[in-house]
């Protein structure tokens, strides 16, 4: 049985991004232990191994006192990173693990610093966008991955160990460029909100695998498919506006 941990849904829960747990867990029924650690308790990957780490995108004002909880596990994290652990971050929670993030008044506030990289914030420059891109899975096939932004900060990471998604169309990290998200071994961050493993079974199956699950069988899989087939065309069509 495979130990999924849930950070801070209290707070981390922007667009309804809790709700990829949720899919997890009705997927997984009797075949996982789902976890879901408050802002005030002590992880359980700090003193447990878990298969893997979910944190959903948050209020602005939240992702400092995110950083503060999460700031003494630094160490931890990187050995879970290492250790090839799943982590699924969305929204603007990955911000939480780069350099720093850049306010509107120019200041910064300090990160995990996991990986070389630094978002900017912009409050009045809200940016609502769909993307559509590939990732190549454990298979060696390339699927395709679907989405939609809405976020107040770019992130800038020439730097990075490796990326989540390749553009096809949208934004990736920043308006600039064509890579979207940030990947460490089975660490993935990425802009995305949704939630995205019900818009993208295939992504959710492979991220299962990734854990130890085996090839599982989704809750409603037939439709998820179903309504992730129908969408593809919709985001492949160039008639449509990126920018929303």
């Amino acid at each position: 049985m495979i130990k999924i941990e849930a950070l801070y849904t209290e707070a981390c829960n922007l667009y309804g991004d809790r709700f990829n747990v949720t899919y997890l867990e009705k997927s997984l029924q009797g075949q996982a232990e789902f976890i879901y650690t408050s802002l005030n308790e002590t992880p359980r990957f700090v003193t447990e191994d878990v298969d893997m780490i979910y944190m959903g995108a948050m209020p602005e004002k939240e992702q400092e006192y995110v950083i503060d909880r999460l700031r003494p596990y630094t160490d931890r994290l990187r050995q879970l990173i290492d250790a090839g652990k799943v982590m699924l971050f969305t929204g603007n929670a990955f911000e939480v693990f780069g350099s720093y993030i850049e306010k509107d008044d120019g200041s910064r506030i300090p990160c995990l610093g996991l990986y070389e990289g630094y978002a900017v914030r912009r409050m009045m420059q809200r940016h609502n966008s769909m993307f559509l891109g590939t990732l190549t899975d454990d298979t060696g096939k390339d699927m395709e991955i679907i989405g939609f932004k809405s976020q107040f900060t770019q992130t800038y990471a020439d730097k990075a160990e490796g990326y989540c998604f390749r553009k096809i169309r949208g934004y990736g990290l920043n308006k600039a460029f064509d890579q979207e998200g940030i990947r460490m071994g089975n660490f993935f961050g990425t802009y995305l909100t949704g939630p995205i493993l019900i818009m993208n079974p295939y992504f959710a199956k492979y991220l299962l695998r990734l854990a130890g699950a085996g090839d599982v069988t989704l809750a409603f899989e037939e439709v998820a498919v179903a309504a992730y087939e129908k969408r593809l065309p919709e985001f492949h069509d160039p008639k449509r506006k990126v920018d929303l």
